[in-house]
C-alpha cells in the first residue's frame, strides 16, 4: 500500500474519530494504534510527516503543553480581535435561554430528545374557556363594523373582554388572573384573531411584553398587589411605551430621559424622577389607564448612590397623572385596534413607580430582553399562524365552490400550486407554534426561537394571504362585509414591522444572537477572554478552544460523510414513524453542513459577520428552516401519525430542506475566501443539491385534502372560529363548501339523464317529475346554487355610504 494511501486513511481515521466525538486522548491512542498496526501489517514504513503529525496531535492532547504553546498565544490574539461589547449588547446577548435550536446549531440533533418533549395541550379549564367565552366573543365580533364603521370594538365586546378576564390571561390566579399556559394564551389569541385582527391585537397586547409581564418578573410586592388584580379585572388597561420617532429598531438608543431629583408628590417631598418622553406606535395608548414607560435615567447628584448614568429604566405611570399626554390615534393598516402616541415634559414621578423599585433603576434593558422571549414567541406567531390557517380554509373552500369552464377552480394546476403553498405554510406554522409553546410552558425563554417565530410566522402569513387573494380574484379586492380577506391582507404589514422589523430580525437577530447563544463553545471562549483572572481565563479558554476544535472537526466529518452517503447512516429517532425517517436523516445531514459552514464563517469574519447582513440573513433562514422542519416532524408524531397528513409533512419538509440547501449554496457562493467556498461546496454537495422542493404530485395531494371536507382539513385549520350563520360571509362559504360534493353528484346524475334522453329540461321540477331527483335532492341542489351565488357575491355601496366614515378621536364608547 502506498504512503499516500496510508496518509489518506490516517486522515480519514481522524475524521471518523471526530465524527463519533471521541475524546482527544482516545483519538490520539486510536490513531497511534492504527498507524502502528498499518506499519506492521503492510511492512511499509509510514511517511515521517505522518508520524510527526501524530506526535503534534499527542502533544496537543497534553493540557500543560497545549495551554502554554497554543492556547495562551491564541487567547492574547483573541482578546485583541474581540470587538467591544456595550452593556446593552451584552444584556441582549445573555437574554433568554437556549433550547432545541442549540441542538440544531450544534450539528448533531438528538431526535429522541425532540420527540420526548410533551405535546402541546390545554387543561380542562383552558379548553372550556376556549369553547365558551372565546367562542362567544368571536360570535359578537363584526370585523366590517369594527374596522370601517365604528373604528373600534363595540362597547359590548370591550365589556365582555374585561369581565371575562381576556386582559389577564398571563396573570396568576392568586392575583385574580386566569393563570393560563403559553399554549392556552396562544390558542385564545389565534381564535379571536381568526375573527378580527383588531380584536386579536386588543387581547394580545396586555398579555404580551408589557406591564403585567414585567410586574410578574420584577415588580415589588406592593406593585404586584396594587396593579395585577386591577389589570386582571380590566379595571386598568395597560400600554407599554418603548418606540419613539428616533428609536425604532434601535430601541436601546432611547433618547427619552429622566433625572433623579426631589419633588412633591401627594403633598409631600419625595425622591423621584423628572422625566420627558416622546413615543409613538403605542398600542392601547388611546385607552390606557396605566402607561409603562422606558427611558434613560441619569443621577447627576448620585442620590441613589451609584453611577451618574444609570441606563434604561422602566416605570409605571397612571395616564391621569399631571403632565402625561396621550395624543390622537394612529390608524395602522386600516386596523381599528387602539394605537397612538404619548408625550410628557418634565413629569415628576415618585421613585417607587419604577418597576421593581430603586434597585432596578438602570436595569430596564435587561428586564425587557428577558421578557421579550416569551411575548414575542406567542403573540405575533399566533396571529401569523391563524392567518395562514384562515387563508387555507377559505381559499380551499372558495376554490371548491367557484367554477370556471364548468370546473372548480381548485382543480386548475395554477390555482393548485398556490393552494399547496398555503396548505404547507398552515401546517408548518401550526407545528412550530405548538413546539414553541411547549418550550415556554417548560419554563424556557428561547430568545432565538422567538425571533425565528416572529419573522417566519409573519412572512409566511404574508405569502399565504397574498396567495389567497390571488385565488379569490375580484372577490378579494371589493371591500365590504362579504370580503373576509381584505382586513387580514391590510394587517399583514403591521405584523411585519412591529416587535422588531422583519429585515432587522432576519439580518441581525436570528443568526447574530443564535451564533453566540446556540454555539456550544463560542460564548464560553468570549467569557473566558473577558475574565480578569489570568489563570482562570487561560484554563477556561483552553477548555473552550479544544472543545471548539473537536466540534469543528466532528461536524466536518459528519457533514462530509452524510453528503457522500446521502445521509443514509444519519441518526433517526428510535420510535419515529418509518415514513418520516428520510426527513430526519436529511435534516441531520443539513444540520451538520449548516454547523460547519457557520463555524468557518464565524472564524473567518468574527465580529465583521454582523455587518455582512446578506450572509447572516441566509444563515438565519437556514437555522429557521431546520427548526420549522423539525417542528413538522414533531407535530406528526404528536398527532398520532395520521396517514393523510403525510402529504402536508412531505410538502413542508421538502420545501424547508430545499430552502436550507439554497441558502447554504448562497453563503458558499459569497464566502469570504472564494477558494474555501468552492472546496466546501465540493465537500457538502459532491453530487449537486439533493433537494428540489415539493413535487407536483405532492402538491396535488395537499390540495385534494384542502378541497374535501374531512378530518385532514379540520386538523389543518384547527383552532379557528368557524361561523355557522349562513347570512355571514364565512358561514355562507362553509355551507356552500359542505354542499359542493353532494351537489356535484346530483348534477352528474342530471347530466347523465339528459345525455341518455330521460330528461330534456334542466329545470328542477322536470327532474323531479321524471324521477331523476326526489324533492329532498331538488331542495339540496337549489340551496347549493343559492349558497354559491351568495358566497361569490361582492358588496356595493351608494356614494353617501362611502363618504360617511371617519377615524374616531381619542376615547371610545368602551373605555369607560
Amino acid at each position: 500500500m502506498s504512503a499516500l494511501t496510508l496518509t489518506l486513511l490516517a486522515v480519514l481515521g481522524g475524521l471518523v474519530c471526530a465524527g463519533f466525538s471521541l475524546s482527544l486522548v482516545a483519538a490520539v491512542v486510536a490513531l497511534g494504534a492504527a498507524l502502528g498496526l498499518a506499519e506492521l501489517t503492510f511492512r511499509e514504513e509510514l511517511p515521517t510527516l505522518l508520524w510527526l503529525a501524530w506526535l503534534l496531535l499527542a502533544a496537543f492532547a497534553v493540557a500543560p503543553l497545549r495551554r502554554r504553546w497554543i492556547s495562551a498565544p491564541l487567547l492574547r490574539t483573541f482578546r485583541r480581535l474581540l470587538p467591544p461589547m456595550s452593556d446593552t449588547e451584552r444584556e441582549a446577548l445573555e437574554a433568554g435561554s437556549v433550547w432545541w435550536e442549540g441542538e440544531l446549531f450544534g450539528g448533531r440533533p438528538d431526535w429522541n430528545r425532540l420527540l420526548a418533549y410533551p405535546p402541546a395541550a390545554l387543561s380542562i379549564e383552558e379548553q372550556a374557556f376556549l369553547d365558551g367565552p372565546t367562542e362567544r366573543l368571536c360570535a359578537m365580533l363584526d370585523d366590517w363594523a369594527i374596522t370601517h364603521e365604528r373604528r373600534d370594538l363595540s362597547p359590548e365586546a370591550w365589556r365582555f373582554i374585561r369581565e371575562q378576564g381576556f386582559l389577564g390571561m398571563i396573570i396568576p390566579k392568586e392575583h385574580g388572573g386566569l393563570g393560563f399556559s403559553a399554549e392556552a394564551h396562544s390558542a385564545v389569541v389565534s381564535k379571536v384573531a381568526s375573527r378580527s385582527v383588531s380584536a386579536g391585537v386588543t387581547v394580545m397586547v396586555p398579555n404580551s411584553l408589557g406591564p403585567a409581564e414585567l410586574l410578574l418578573h420584577y415588580g415589588t410586592e406592593a406593585q404586584r398587589r396594587h396593579y395585577l388584580p386591577r389589570l386582571a379585572r380590566g379595571e386598568d388597561i395597560p400600554c407599554f411605551a418603548l418606540t419613539g420617532p428616533e428609536a425604532g429598531s434601535d430601541a436601546a438608543s432611547i433618547p427619552d430621559r429622566g433625572v433623579v431629583c426631589r419633588g412633591e408628590h401627594d403633598g409631600r417631598e419625595v425622591l423621584g424622577i423628572r422625566v420627558s418622553w416622546d413615543k409613538r406606535y403605542i398600542t392601547l395608548a388611546p385607552v390606557a389607564t396605566v402607561l409603562g414607560l422606558a427611558f434613560q435615567l441619569d443621577d447627576p447628584e448620585r442620590l441613589l448612590g451609584g453611577a451618574p448614568q444609570l441606563g434604561i429604566t422602566l416605570a409605571l405611570i397612571p395616564t391621569a397623572h399631571p403632565g402625561v399626554r396621550i395624543g390622537r390615534r394612529h390608524f395602522p393598516g386600516n386596523q381599528a385596534f387602539m394605537n397612538g402616541p404619548t408625550q410628557g415634559d418634565d413629569v415628576f414621578i415618585p421613585l417607587d413607580w419604577v418597576i421593581g423599585g430603586a434597585g432596578y433603576a438602570g436595569k430596564g434593558w435587561m428586564m425587557l430582553m428577558n421578557c421579550l422571549a416569551a411575548g414575542r414567541g406567542i403573540s405575533l406567531p399566533a396571529m401569523g399562524t391563524t392567518s395562514a390557517k384562515f387563508a387555507a380554509r377559505v381559499a380551499g373552500a372558495y376554490a371548491r365552490v367557484r367554477r370556471q369552464f364548468k370546473v372548480p377552480v381548485g382543480r386548475f394546476e395554477g390555482i393548485e400550486e398556490a393552494l399547496a403553498r398555503i396548505g404547507g405554510h398552515a401546517y408548518l406554522l401550526e407545528a412550530a407554534r405548538r413546539l414553541t409553546n411547549v418550550a415556554l410552558d417548560l419554563g424556557e425563554k428561547p430568545a432565538v426561537v422567538s425571533a425565528i417565530m416572529k419573522y417566519q410566522a409573519t412572512e409566511r402569513m404574508r405569502e399565504a394571504v397574498n396567495d389567497a387573494m390571488d385565488i379569490h380574484g375580484g372577490k378579494a379586492i371589493c371591500a365590504g362585509p362579504s370580503n373576509y380577506l381584505a382586513s387580514t391582507y391590510q394587517a399583514v404589514p403591521v405584523g411585519i414591522t412591529v416587535e422588531g422589523a422583519n429585515i432587522l430580525t432576519r439580518s441581525l437577530i436570528v443568526f447574530g444572537q443564535g451564533a453566540m447563544r446556540c454555539h456550544p463553545w463560542l460564548l464560553k471562549e468570549i467569557e473566558a477572554a473577558r475574565d480578569s483572572d489570568p489563570k482562570a481565563a487561560l484554563a477556561a479558554f483552553d477548555d473552550a478552544f479544544t472543545g471548539h476544535v473537536g466540534h469543528l472537526l466532528g461536524n466536518l466529518a459528519r457533514a462530509w460523510g452524510h453528503a457522500l452517503s446521502g445521509g443514509r447512516w444519519a441518526a433517526v429517532p428510535a420510535d419515529g414513524a418509518p415514513a418520516t425517517r428520510r426527513w430526519f436523516r436529511e435534516l441531520s445531514r443539513l444540520a451538520a453542513a449548516f454547523a460547519l459552514v457557520s463555524d468557518l464563517a464565524l472564524l473567518l469574519l468574527g465580529g465583521e459577520l454582523k455587518r455582512r447582513e446578506k450572509l447572516s440573513g441566509r444563515f438565519a433562514d437556514g437555522l429557521a428552516e431546520l427548526y420549522l422542519a423539525s417542528a413538522v416532524l414533531k407535530r406528526f408524531e404528536d398527532d398520532g401519525r395520521p396517514a393523510e397528513d403525510l402529504a402536508f409533512v412531505d410538502y413542508a419538509c421538502a420545501t424547508s430542506l430545499c430552502t436550507i440547501e439554497r441558502q447554504l449554496s448562497g453563503v458558499l457562493a459569497n464566502f469570504p475566501l472564494p477558494w474555501l467556498g468552492r472546496l466546501l461546496r465540493a465537500l457538502l454537495f459532491p453530487f449537486g443539491r439533493r433537494m428540489h422542493g415539493a413535487s407536483d404530485a405532492n402538491g396535488a395531494r395537499v390540495v385534494a385534502l384542502m378541497l374535501t371536507p374531512g378530518p385532514a382539513r379540520e386538523r389543518l385549520t384547527c383552532g379557528l372560529y368557524c361561523s355557522h350563520d349562513v347570512q355571514e360571509a364565512t358561514g355562507c362559504l362553509e355551507r356552500a363548501f359542505t354542499l359542493a360534493g353532494p351537489a356535484e353528484a346530483l348534477e352528474a346524475r342530471l347530466h347523465a339523464a339528459r345525455r341518455d334522453g330521460r330528461l330534456t329540461s334542466a329545470a328542477p321540477d322536470a327532474a323531479r317529475a321524471a324521477g331523476v331527483l326526489d324533492a329532498t335532492e331538488v331542495a339540496l341542489l337549489a340551496e347549493a346554487h343559492a349558497r354559491v351565488r351568495q358566497a361569490i357575491a361582492v358588496d356595493d355601496f351608494s356614494p353617501a355610504e362611502l363618504g360617511g366614515a371617519r377615524v374616531l378621536a381619542v376615547g371610545h364608547p368602551g373605555a369607560a
